[in-house]
């Protein structure tokens, strides 16, 4: 790799041992790649887990010395300080999630705590050079927005953070961006949920390629949420980094643009039964359920403004702790707009900062959870709770029932 008289001086530990640590993760990745150099970055956004490994490495950094010189949002640990006092957690548990916050503000980190930092507060513009870490958020930078993020780890993400540059490899690169594999759909997905299906089935014959999906009857084009759930559940259930849409993403204005002028590799045609039969493979039986879980990823307020309006005027059963998952500045504008009244009334509960995937739901283990997410269900059966996956107006009914 050719490096610029500073960046050396970063590698060799002039700027500081932090700083050194982050170079050499970088220039390794970069020569496992192949990367001729590194390139500037104007924005990153770090996946902190809350788990001790992404805590560990940042300690790491600022121990070294290190502070951010691109300042990064960050996704979400938990809320320790609100829902340790409603669940069990161990002292070990509510240490690292405190020790977590700390370290990434001593580091310079912008502690917004969400996983949809693309729809709000670090949103990139078209072919910015950006170092994005999340598996719901690169694949939208790539594809919606047009902005350029490889599939970046915590580490790596928040090593681009302190250092401002990435490897210039994958998706940084003009051929790479190209559309590889044609993904012909017979039908339009009514809403997020059904955009997520869709994107779960897609997500496992992708393997490496880069999807351009196509629809036969597209009648009104998808909303930011809509587009948000199809990246995310291809991420999920592959390892989508980067997808079109034919006609609606903007390296997608015609087949010819998306693939490059190049012929697809594959094509794979999906049909409504298609996606019937995977929302079935998906889904748990039914039953009593202990758990109703939205916002993976967080709800937009979009969203809980739907919520609100199918809730209204009804009750959670008494048996059935329901959850939405947001970002703090969508809580808010629920207050301001009258829907956190309706939700809170009906029995629901919001929470900000946190992720499906911590240790303060442990006590729903074991019981039925209902969500409207596949990559919620993915990740809370690995930690012992299996999902009945439903849209969001089933959910409420599952809610209000205790059962589905």
């Amino acid at each position: 790799m050719r490096l610029t008289d500073n960046e050396k001086q970063m590698l060799d530990g002039t700027h500081g041992e932090g700083v050194q640590k982050a170079m050499e993760l970088l220039v390794a990745l970069g020569k496992s790649f192949d990367a001729e150099k590194l390139i500037p970055v104007s924005r990153a956004h770090v996946a902190l887990s809350g788990q001790e490994g992404d805590t560990y490495w940042c300690q790491l950094l600022v121990d070294g010395g290190a502070h951010c010189k691109v300042i990064p949002s960050t996704n979400p640990a938990w809320d320790v300080e609100g829902l340790s006092k409603v669940y069990d957690v161990t002292k070990e548990e509510k240490e690292l999630g405190e020790r977590t916050i700390d370290v990434y503000r001593r580091i310079g980190a912008r502690l917004s705590f969400c996983c949809t930092p693309e729809l709000a507060g670090n949103v990139p513009s078209f072919g910015e050079h950006v170092a994005f870490s999340e598996s719901s958020a690169t694949p939208y930078v790539n594809a919606v927005l047009g902005a350029r993020s490889n599939r970046e780890s915590s580490c790596s993400a928040l090593a681009s953070a302190v250092t401002g540059v990435t490897p210039l490899y994958g998706y940084h690169i003009d051929e790479n961006r190209a559309g590889t594999m044609l993904v012909e759909v017979e039908h339009q997905p009514d809403e997020a949920y059904d955009w997520g299906i869709l994107g779960y089935y897609i997500g496992k014959f992708v393997g490496n390629h880069v999807p351009v999906i196509s629809f036969r009857d597209l009648h009104r084009r998808p909303s930011p949420e809509e587009l948000l759930y199809l990246g995310a559940e291809m991420a999920t259930s592959g390892c989508v980094g980067m997808y079109h849409v034919l006609g609606i993403t903007p390296e997608a204005v015609s087949r010819e643009v998306a693939f490059q002028g190049k012929t697809p590799q594959e094509i794979l045609l999906v049909t409504k039964k298609d996606i019937a039969r995977q929302e079935e493979e998906l889904s748990e039986k039914g039953g009593k359920i202990n758990l109703v879980m939205l916002g993976c990823p967080h709800y937009s307020y979009e969203q809980l403004r739907e919520l609100s309006l199918l809730i209204k005027n009804r009750r959670v059963h008494r048996d059935v702790a329901f959850w939405v998952l947001t970002s703090f500045d969508a809580i808010e504008l629920a207050r301001r707009s009258g829907d956190l009244e309706v939700i809170e009334n009906a029995g629901c509960r919001l929470v900000p900062d946190t992720c499906i995937d911590e240790p303060c739901w442990k006590s729903f283990e074991g019981g039925l959870g209902v969500t409207d997410s596949p990559k919620c269900m993915y990740y809370r059966d690995r930690r012992g709770q299996p999902f009945v996956l439903r849209r969001l107006s089933e959910c409420i009914d599952a809610a209000e029932k205790g059962e589905v």
